[in-house]
């Protein structure tokens, strides 16, 4: 069943740079996905130095983006396309996130959503009273609760946090980006990821360990912020950073990769990494640390080899035969295209908007007695006594304005960024047929 298009405000961290963060990957598939459904996002990033300086991707020909200076330029100049969306999403870590999100709950006459990529460490900092972009108060505000954690923390969201609605969006993995690709292989094992203290002993207990253990295998760790007291092993290659372009070329150039996660993660399970779809669609066998719920993405043995110990890990590379390995990988391509492509989660936000829809409208006409007719088994629009944009209205620039969807707007006074836009997914039909309904 498809929904008609709908016009989507999304803001987050960052879509222009995934320097540092795992948001911009996933927001740029979430994005492909429902443009490719046929719906008109509006992306709203802060411009803050940090990214600034690091943008590997200004612009999207699958959405508008516009970058804005602060809470009050925010203000003046989206809160019309906010309350006129039919879909408004806030995600984790937004700078001035309660204070965004109070203003989107309150202005927004459509349904509105919270997007966590970080559950576990936003639900640790709400209970020690630490997060400055989501407060208890705020979370029953939001018409559903998307979160990137899966299992039973979805239930605790709404037992103990109020949510109206939780309901998982894992990130996903653009097939059209992400792909076999035949080459040499240069390192037995590799890992891709961001420094993290509490992913580190398990990095050194999986990676490094091993390379130790075997100083003729070659090995590679790409990625930033890495402190410089690690003692890496000379056959350990470093690459400081690697932009999304040149992932693909990375996972193909290993007989295996790596996947860690972060301690959180582990502890809530059903966290599962951009990254793991991202060599698993690449047909890399993958070795993954263990944790709960990863059984329900890939069979352990069949799709994906899970690992202990340095041992484990050493068994898997010197004893899988180049048959079963290569045999490995495209099972786990296989997985990866039946239910994590852009498409899927565009489908899944689209059944969860309908069912926030469809909860509000049942509130709405259990108080005022009121029923209501389906357009092609979706909202006909938005709910009761709340105002639907005219005919032809996007989430797009104010009437009588313009703007190409790759035109990367910036708040006045600053310089714009040059950059291409992404090609446009292919595949599309084939992916939603099997995401299923």
């Amino acid at each position: 069943m498809r929904t008609d298009p709908l016009n989507i405000v999304i803001l987050g961290l960052s879509v222009t740079s995934s320097w540092g963060n795992g948001h911009a990957t996933t927001y740029r598939g979430l994005i492909r996905g429902l443009a490719s459904r046929g719906h008109r996002i509006l992306f709203l990033e802060r411009d803050v130095p940090w990214y600034a300086e690091n943008r590997d991707q200004p612009c999207m020909s699958e959405a508008r983006i516009q970058l804005y200076r602060d809470f009050p330029d925010l203000l003046a100049r989206f809160e019309g396309e906010v309350g006129r969306a039919h879909l408004v999403i806030v995600g984790s870590f937004v700078p001035e996130g309660i204070r965004v999100g109070e203003w989107v709950t309150s202005v927004a006459k459509g349904i509105t959503a919270f997007y966590d990529i970080d559950t576990p460490v936003t639900l640790a900092r709400l209970e020690a009273g630490e997060c400055d972009y989501l407060s208890r108060q705020l979370i029953p505000r939001f018409g559903f609760y998307l979160s990137f954690t899966g299992g039973p923390i979805l239930g605790r969201l709404e037992r103990s946090y109020s949510a109206a609605m939780s309901r998982v969006l894992y990130c996903s993995v653009d097939p059209s980006q992400y792909y076999p690709e035949r080459r040499e292989h240069r390192w037995d094992l590799g890992y891709l990821g961001t420094y993290s203290a509490d992913r580190q002993p398990a990095l050194e207990r999986l990676l490094l360990d091993p390379a130790r253990r075997l100083p003729a295998g070659s090995f590679a760790v790409a990625g930033p912020m890495y402190p410089p007291g690690i003692r890496w092993p000379e056959n350990v290659e470093r690459i400081t950073h690697l932009a999304p372009a040149r992932h693909r070329r990375f996972y193909a150039s290993q007989r295996f990769t790596l996947n860690v996660t972060r301690a959180g993660m582990v502890a809530a399970g059903y966290s599962p990494s951009v990254r793991l779809f991202e060599a698993g669609a690449c047909g890399v066998p993958i070795i993954s640390d263990r944790w709960d719920g990863i059984e329900t993405l890939f069979q352990p043995d069949r799709e994906i080899l899970l690992a202990d110990s340095a041992h484990d890990v050493l068994r898997y590379l010197l004893d899988t035969s180049e048959e079963d390995r290569a045999a490995m990988g495209a099972r786990a391509r296989a997985a990866i295209l039946t239910a994590h492509t852009p498409q899927c989660r565009a489908m899944q936000l689209e059944r969860y908007y309908r069912e926030a829809y469809d909860n509000l409208f049942a509130h709405t006409a259990r108080r005022n007695g009121r029923s209501r007719k389906l357009h092609n088994g979706a909202p006909s629009g938005n709910p009761p006594q709340r105002r639907r944009p005219a005919a032809g209205v996007a989430a797009g620039p104010e009437a009588g304005g313009s703007a190409s969807p790759c035109d990367l707007q910036q708040p006045a006074g600053t310089s714009r960024g040059d950059g291409g836009a992404d090609r446009p997914l292919a595949g599309s039909a084939g992916s939603a047929e099997r995401c299923g309904k």
